[in-house]
């Protein structure tokens, strides 16, 4: 990154203008911040410093807008969304804000102007990695589509002081180590310390009989945290609504015990501020393995019991009894999460303000929303019943009552059928008693929605098919989306440009304009306009991995992309056989024509999550075996790209020719990077699986590549009984992929490493049915390759499947439910007609 030490207009410091959206005002405002904010000059700046006065400049246009926004919700009452998230993948915000103000373009002249260049000040910011992929990533999406579309909404999470982990790759091993993307603070965030909530823990209830003899509960002796609230704007596009995502913090009661300080015990006396803090110290990782820790239960009450606090005060500051509070306000737990919010607003309504159990249970089910984000068995969070009454004491009491209300219920509905009602309990019996945190969630809302068209199938059929059958009324599908704004126009300008310049801007607000490319993937000039985009985009990439791969990439390869969280469902091991399965065929034929490929993994495994990490080493074991093969040359290269985040996800994702969304059929909920890289013109070989189903509908069945089991099929498959070792022995070419992996060709200082690995598919049953799907996915790569010879009917299909992206829109999602379960509409937000965001002029 170059700086020039003398900027080539002359600035002084002005205090004129911090909110004008022209050149000169943002000039302006830079240089103000640089020298009031950070006291540096163009001397002393350092790349951070200049990253941080462009991140403060930006913010102070969202800043009125934003104060603007929460006085107009108040004045006008209206009834609000919180969606309660225990992660909230962000990424950088930089590139998000300059957008959604309608400021690139001014703000790219007004620093070149200073001297300094966008882009690279843009990749100085820190990733906020406050998720581990899928589901964090859908809130970030949500937020911004609830600005986007003026409804009032707010995001509830926890500041954590450490992200989702770094990811190194160290002799082709996964190595973690802490995420501090708060080392140098975080100038988009706000500290709220007047928002400072006590959070309980512990303790014991006390019962009593008031002196109208009616029996009240106390939680007493509790140990206590406080949470102090830090809000970070999110502006919708081109209007003046920003909204608030508001992540809280744990701070102790007290910084330091004054007595055991003065008796020069220093470590005793910071102790109880150590452990309070510990709460929103770091991200949990994604590895399903939750059952009995106590720290993960501790950070998702704590979440739960500030937001609802603050929900609660918000509403008092208008509202004298309660009988509106479920008409003012749509609660939406995303995933069993937040869970506990069910219990909690039980007890702030019946132990603190006093009502009876059917008005606050009542309220409590009009409030709740529940979305299931999963299928699989071992994601389905459950907590030990003495856990639980161990740490929120009077929380279990709740829950027992809640059970009991609710069992009593199906008993009346199914007399004389107890192993419904074993099915349906909240708390699962057996040796250890487990609270069902899904049975609770479900039970305590009421709307429950699934996230792809199968996905919801499976649940009202097989994984809840009893509540589906008490409730049918409750259930409904919610196919997740994305934001136009960061999965194209931010990510791929070069596209978002060619497409606007043909059918003008609108698709950014309303994706479905982009059916107007259909007619266009007729035209060669427009395919040849596509394909340098494409090209510009695998350049872009093949810089960025050549700072740590020494081989050149072949750019007119077909670009093979799997990206996601590493888990043996989403079958990374599948693709990784397929490379060693084209390995051998080059070497058996090294004379023979073969389509070059270059195939792309990146995701971090849970550091507890051996398998996936095994799979890491063996795509790594994999690629130091085909790349440093002069017979191979640059027809097949891996590479496999450390530290997968969302930044990283925006260099990727354009430059794919290739989409792998390969998980098993029916274990997918839905699936949101399928969607990104379609939107950018990807071609996607998968599974009828999650949102797949709705892309094959959307694009059309000879624009996309299906393969393998469906999930009714594997359904029967299991029942029938799958041995794999049939699978083995009738396919030559699976049973030397598997034979070579097993014998360590690909490990040969630790022969026997991978063994454990292919032990997993053909002696402990293959579970995701790697083998039974892999005849099937190879010759489905193989249409693919015969496919991207063909470029231009291969652009034809990248174009339309980018004009059928329409319905994939988070924006689309949202409006469904607004409209369908929060029951909430937009709100016009109006500053002064000189500082207001003017839409662009356009056209189509």
């Amino acid at each position: 990154m170059t700086y020039r030490k003398t900027p080539l207009v002359d600035l002084s410091p002005s205090t004129n203008a911090l909110q004008g959206m022209d050149k000169r005002s943002l000039q302006e405002c830079f240089v103000n911040h640089m020298e009031f904010s950070l006291a540096k000059d163009e001397y002393t700046a350092t790349p951070r410093d200049c990253c941080v006065s462009l991140a403060l400049l930006l913010r102070d246009r969202m800043f009125e807008r934003w104060i603007e926004t929460q006085q107009t919700y108040y004045r006008q009452d209206i009834k609000r969304v919180y969606y309660l998230s225990l992660e909230f993948l962000l990424g950088r915000t930089i590139g998000n804000a300059l957008i959604n103000l309608d400021l690139c373009e001014t703000a790219r002249d007004a620093l070149d102007e200073l001297g300094y260049d966008l882009e690279d000040l843009a990749e100085v910011e820190f990733d906020a990695g406050l998720g581990n992929g899928g589901l964090g990533r859908l809130a970030a999406c949500f937020l911004d589509s609830m600005a986007t579309l003026g409804l009032p909404g707010s995001g509830y999470g926890l500041r954590y002081e450490y992200g989702i982990f770094t990811q190194h790759i160290q002799n082709g091993c996964q190595v973690e180590t802490p995420d501090n993307w708060l080392r140098y603070g975080n100038p988009w965030e706000i500290g709220r310390p007047e928002y400072l909530y006590p959070v309980r823990f512990y303790g014991r209830v006390q019962q009593i009989v008031d002196d109208q003899g009616r029996l009240q509960y106390r939680w007493v002796d509790t140990k206590d945290v406080m949470a102090m609230a830090y809000d970070t704007p999110i502006p919708g596009y081109r209007n003046d609504t920003v909204n608030t995502l508001r992540l809280w913090s744990a701070k102790s009661t007290r910084e330091f015990d004054l007595e055991l300080f003065n008796y020069g015990d220093y470590e005793k006396a910071v102790e109880d501020k150590s452990l309070s803090e510990t709460i929103t110290r770091v991200l949990y990782p994604n590895d399903n393995f939750f059952v009995g820790r106590e720290l993960r239960l501790k950070q998702q009450y704590f979440f739960v019991s500030a937001s609802l606090k603050d929900i609660l005060r918000r509403y008092r500051k208008q509202h004298a009894t309660f009988d509106a509070f479920a008409s003012k306000q749509a609660i939406q737990l995303n995933d069993t999460h937040p869970a506990l919010a069910i219990p909690e607003l039980m007890r702030l309504l019946i132990d603190n303000e006093g009502l009876g159990w059917d008005e606050a249970w009542r309220i409590t089910v009009d409030t709740f929303a529940y979305t299931n984000h999963t299928v699989l068995p071992e994601a389905l969070e459950q907590w030990r019943v003495a856990l639980i009454e161990n740490v929120l004491p009077r929380h279990m009491q709740i829950i027992y009552e809640i059970n009991h209300r609710f069992l009593t219920c199906v008993r009346e509905r199914y007399p004389g059928d107890d192993d419904r009602v074993t099915r349906m309990s909240i708390i699962e019996e057996g040796e250890e008693k487990r609270v069902r945190m899904a049975h609770l969630a479900i039970v305590g809302s009421h709307a429950v929605n699934g996230v792809a068209a199968l996905h919801t199938r499976i649940l009202q059929h097989e994984v809840f098919e009893d509540f589906f059958e008490l409730w049918p009324e409750r259930f409904s599908n919610k196919t997740n989306g994305i934001t136009p704004r960061r999965w194209l126009k931010q990510c791929n300008p070069g596209l978002a440009a060619l497409i606007t310049s043909e059918i003008g801007d609108r698709w950014v607000t309303d994706l479905t304009e982009l059916e107007k490319l259909v007619p266009l993937a007729e035209d060669s000039r427009f395919r040849i306009k596509w394909q340098r985009c494409k090209q510009q985009n695998k350049e872009r990439l093949a810089r960025y991995i050549n700072k740590t791969f020494p081989a050149q990439l072949k750019l007119d390869s077909l670009f093979d992309c799997q990206v996601k969280r590493m888990h043996e469902y989403k079958r990374q091991l599948l693709n990784a056989l397929h490379v060693i399965t084209l390995y051998h065929r080059i070497k058996d034929h090294p004379l023979s024509d073969f389509v070059p490929r270059t195939v792309v993994f990146g995701g971090k495994a849970a550091p507890g999550y051996k398998q996936a990490k095994t799979i890491i080493e063996l795509i790594n074991a994999v690629a130091e075996v085909v790349n440093n093969d002069r017979e191979i040359g640059d027809r097949l290269k891996v590479i496999f790209i450390a530290n997968y985040g969302v930044s990283l996800a925006e260099k990727i994702i354009p430059a794919a020719d290739l989409s792998e969304q390969i998980s098993t059929a029916g274990m997918e909920a839905s699936g949101t990077g399928n969607m990104k890289f379609a939107l950018n013109g990807a071609l996607t070989i998968g599974t009828l699986d999650g949102a797949n189903i709705e892309i094959k509908q959307e694009v059309g069945d000879e624009n996309i590549f299906i393969f393998g089991l469906t999930a009714d099929e594997v359904k029967e498959l299991r029942i029938k009984g799958y041995n794999p070792w049939d699978y083995y022995h009738g396919n030559a070419e699976l049973r030397r992929a598997i034979d070579a992996v097993a014998s360590g060709f690909f490990s040969p200082s630790k022969p026997d490493y991978f063994r454990p690995l292919i032990d997993s598919l053909l002696n402990h049953g293959d579970h995701f049915m790697v083998l039974a799907d892999f005849a099937s996915y190879i010759a489905c790569q193989e249409r693919v390759s015969a496919a991207f010879l063909d470029r231009a009917n291969w652009t034809r299909a990248s174009i339309l499947n980018c004009a059928h992206m329409g319905m994939f829109s988070s924006d689309r999602t949202i409006r469904e439910y607004a409209q369908d379960i929060w029951n909430v509409h937009p709100v016009s937000v109006q500053l002064k007609a000189s500082k207001t965001i003017r839409p662009s002029s356009s056209k189509g």
